[in-house]
This record gives structure tokens, C-alpha cells and sequence, in this order.
């Protein structure tokens, strides 16, 4: 491990050079890439030199403790040897997780799709909810892609693209069935109903990342129907986009325009298709550790948002938060770094 730190920090003096080097601005792209390269080994190397730091403290104050020293000289050394010696296994363990491979995707943007699941009504006003929690955070910027309206203020189905750096490793672990625990406005008797709704969370795929072609697509242009304007039921303005190899169907309504919505039912077809790529390509390899927060599998429980007792539970890692107000209000905060802990935990088992 210590040998590639080494390395790691001779390579970013080596870019600190080269990033201030005359001939090197003037080559925009190959400044840009090596200023992300900087960025991204930033942190493992600012987290080494705390380690060096910690191991040189330890040393010289056990020197001192050698020589003969006042009792309350000698008190002070030991206490800041102490420190050390937890400060040396703090930034060791950092230095682990900060070292374990990357996810390729982490840094992409993302396409959410939610769906109303189990509960009619109830489960599309909870699409709404959902929806809601993510646009309210303010971690994130939220494009409306498609939306699929119930008249009653909830969605059937609604997707949206996720915009920022790292959406996608924020958001990876959202991937499955949520399910919700309360009383409907509509029930008068006030009993607990239970609904689910399905999120799914997909990288977002360029161009290089999948190839498309357009021989293998089947594309079908309809009047759109549902709340959404006065474009609605107008003009054959929605789009349904066949892929014929997978048999993957998208389509698209919200936007005024047939040429508006076939780019966006591409988008979220290049994503469905990256997506499939990504799965056969984890379940070909069979060795690989199953992760403790799950498979992002979106058949899977995933959470429960329970309305009367104001919790929200994460199965997968246990985890019980008294603050659903707070979670739904887009505070997601807790909720992300504890998953990415315990992802993190699984990585670090599998790597010994």
C-alpha cells in the first residue's frame, strides 16, 4: 500500500508541474484532463502526508520519552504519543477506503425513473413525495425528463435526470422498492395503508458509451394523453422507442415537440441499455463480493418510510432514523453516508 502512495505522490508533484507549465495551458483539453487527474489524487495525498505526520510525532515522542523527563513533561509527551498513535490509525484506515477502486460511473450524471408500484392512488401520490425528496436536496439539480400524471397530484411514473459531480455515487444506492406506511387523506376510518413505489437509478450513457443502431430500432409516434397542456391529444407529438435486440421499450410525452421527446426517450434508452451492459457485466463475474447495501436490484426492499412512528428504516444496513420530515425535505444527507460506509466496509472485507 505504502509503495503505491509513493508513487501517487510523486505523480501529483510531477502534475502540479506540469499544470503551471506555459506549453501545457495553452493545450486546453490536455490542461483540463491533467487539472482532474490533480483533483482526483488530491485527497489520497493530503491524507498521506497527515499519516507521515502522525508516524514522525509517534517517533520523536517516544525519543523524548527515553531521555529523563519531569513527571508532568513526561505526562504531556505521553498524552500527544497517545494522540498520535490514533490519529497513525485514523488516517491509515482512510487511506484504505480513499485507495479502493473506483466506480467508473460514480462521477456521471444520472437518469431517475420512479414508478407507482403496490397501492393505486396512494402509491402515485408517493411518486410525488419521492420526487419531491430529491429535487428539495440541495446536493442536487433536477431536470424534468417525462412525467406520467394521475390528476390527483401524484404520478404513475415521473423521470428525471440528476446534473452534478459524483450524482451517480450519491444516488446509486436508491435503486428499489421504497415503501410507505401511513393514513390516506381519503381514509376515514384511519387505518395504515401500506404502498410501494420503484426507483431506479441509471448512469447516464454518452454516445461513447453505447453504440446504437438506429436499424435496430422500432419507433412509434402517438397523441399523448394525460394532464400536460394544451399540446396534449393534439398532435402525434409522444414517442415510443422500441429496441429490438432487448426488447427495452421507452417513451416519452412531456414535450411539445415529436423531435423534443424522441431525444429524450434516447437519452433515457442509452441509459437502460448502459445499464444492461453494466449487469451482465458484474454478473459475469461470479466471484465478485455480493455488496451488504444490496444489489441495486429494484425488486428489492429497500426502505420504509413509515408515517405514524415518523422513521425512516434502510433494511439493507439496518438503519433507523427517527426524522422522516427532515429525510423527505431532502435532508439525505445521513442516509447516503451511511450506505457508502457500509459499501465501503464490504469493499474493505472483500480486499483482505
Amino acid at each position: 500500500m505504502f509503495d503505491k502512495l509513493d508513487f501517487i505522490e510523486g505523480h501529483f508533484n510531477d502534475l502540479n508541474k506540469k499544470v503551471s507549465d506555459p506549453e501545457v495551458i495553452a493545450d486546453t483539453a490536455l490542461w483540463s484532463k491533467l487539472c482532474k487527474e490533480l483533483s482526483d489524487i488530491t485527497p489520497i495525498v493530503e491524507k498521506y502526508k497527515e499519516y507521515k505526520r502522525a508516524k514522525t510525532d509517534i517517533e520523536e515522542a517516544k525519543e523524548m520519552l527515553n531521555d529523563n523527563l519531569e513527571k508532568d513533561f513526561r505526562e504531556m509527551v505521553a498524552a500527544e504519543l497517545d494522540d498520535a498513535k490514533v490519529r497513525l490509525e485514523e488516517t491509515t484506515e482512510a487511506l484504505k477506503i480513499l485507495l479502493l477502486p473506483k466506480d467508473p460511473n460514480d462521477e456521471k450524471n444520472v437518469i431517475v425513473e420512479i414508478r407507482a408500484g403496490a397501492g393505486g392512488d396512494e402509491a402515485a401520490l408517493f411518486v410525488a413525495v419521492l420526487y419531491s425528496m430529491y429535487a428539495e436536496s440541495n446536493r442536487f439539480k433536477i431536470e424534468l425528463i417525462d412525467q406520467n400524471e394521475t390528476g390527483l397530484g401524484g404520478f404513475k411514473e415521473i423521470v428525471f435526470q440528476v446534473v452534478g459531480n459524483g450524482a451517480f455515487s450519491k444516488l446509486k444506492f436508491e435503486s428499489g422498492v421504497h415503501r410507505v406506511q401511513r393514513v390516506p387523506e381519503t381514509e376515514s376510518a384511519g387505518r395504515i395503508h401500506t404502498s410501494t413505489v420503484t426507483v431506479a437509478v441509471l448512469p447516464e450513457a454518452e454516445d461513447v458509451d453505447v453504440e446504437i443502431n438506429t436499424a435496430d430500432l422500432r419507433i412509434d409516434v402517438y397523441r399523448a394523453s394525460g394532464a400536460g397542456g394544451q399540446h396534449v391529444n393534439k398532435t402525434e407529438s409522444a414517442v415510443r422507442i422500441t429496441h429490438l435486440p432487448t426488447g427495452i421499450v421507452v417513451a416519452c410525452q412531456s414535450e411539445r415537440s415529436q423531435h423534443q421527446n424522441k431525444d429524450a426517450a434516447m437519452k433515457i434508452l442509452r441509459s437502460k441499455l448502459y445499464e444492461e451492459a453494466e449487469r451482465q457485466k458484474h454478473q459475469e463475474m461470479a466471484d465478485e463480493r455480493k455488496s451488504q447495501v444490496g444489489t441495486g436490484d429494484r425488486s428489492e426492499r429497500i426502505r420504509t418510510y413509515n408515517y405514524p412512528q415518523g422513521r425512516v428504516t434502510d433494511h439493507r444496513i439496518g438503519l433507523t432514523l427517527h426524522k422522516l420530515e427532515q429525510i423527505l425535505n431532502g435532508d439525505l444527507t445521513e442516509l447516503i453516508d451511511s450506505l457508502t460506509a457500509a459499501d465501503q466496509s464490504e469493499k474493505l472485507k472483500g480486499n483482505n
